[in-house]
């Protein structure tokens, strides 16, 4: 898919968010976030030309052909809000939430997309990806990924009933990283694969910016003498997001 805003109109914005792992680690918690997250989309709108949303949206994601894990309900109504308003949202799939298929572009006309993008918004480049499988190392999880990914597996799980597929990899989820993950979480310097990606990806293309979830670090770093790179963090420790106005890409914290 091809996105880009050629020019921003003036005071307009373009907003980015990712890892909000809706459904952990309870009911009543994860409620109270997605409320949150609603009160943010209701501020992007007043001056949005375009939200991104850059994946594990959800702490689990399957769609069957009839169903969809139930809740979420308030946030589906107010991307559905955005969308019928005449903003564009663009949802990116994470490793939580890659079983998404055709209900979010038909129901709420939000695009899904499974690769990193190069676009551009106004005079910049930007190159923009969940980040799961990116960089060296994490063979296990690209062979997962992979298998995950496989057409047949996902034809293999939409054959187990809803209340069985949906429960068990509730369960699984509940032993997510994002559950335990702790504010000083170590920053890997050198070793940060994303970084490491992203210097390679300048060698052969050059962005003013890259933007990634899945580190659940908020980070911003320089990438050679030009670029940068933000890790948008993540919504159960830090609430974090990006946002460009056309002249400056800032990390910022929703309500403190």
């Amino acid at each position: 898919m091809t996105f880009r805003i050629n020019k921003l109109s003036p005071g307009k914005k373009v907003y980015f968010a990712s890892d909000f792992h809706l459904g952990v680690p309870d009911a009543e918690t994860s409620k109270a976030r997605e409320k949150k997250i609603v009160r943010w989309l209701e501020m992007a709108r007043q001056d949005a030309a375009a939200v991104l949303l850059v994946g594990d949206i959800f702490d689990f994601w399957f769609e069957y052909k009839h169903a969809i894990p139930k809740g979420f309900t308030r946030l589906q109504g107010k991307l559905a809000e955005l969308t019928d308003a005449g903003i564009p949202v663009l949802l990116f799939t994470g490793n939580h939430d890659m079983w998404m298929f055709d209900y979010f572009p038909k129901e709420l006309n939000v695009p899904v997309l499974r690769e990193p993008i190069s676009t551009t918004f106004g005079n910049k480049t930007f190159y923009i990806g969940h980040g799961d499988g990116l960089g060296p190392g994490d063979h296990t999880y690209k062979l997962l990924k992979r298998v995950f990914d496989n057409k047949a597996c996902q034809w293999l799980f939409a054959r187990v009933h809803p209340n069985l597929g949906i429960g068990v990899a509730s369960m699984w989820s509940r032993k997510s990283r994002i559950r335990n993950i702790q504010k000083d979480e170590p920053f890997l310097g050198d070793e940060e694969w994303l970084v490491q990606h992203c210097k390679e990806v300048e060698k052969e293309q050059h962005h003013d910016y890259y933007i990634f979830g899945h580190r659940h670090l908020p980070l911003d770093l320089p990438i050679g003498d030009s670029s940068r790179y933000l890790n948008l963090g993540e919504w159960v420790n830090f609430c974090t997001y990006a946002v460009y106005d056309g002249e400056t890409l800032q990390l910022k914290t929703f309500e403190g």
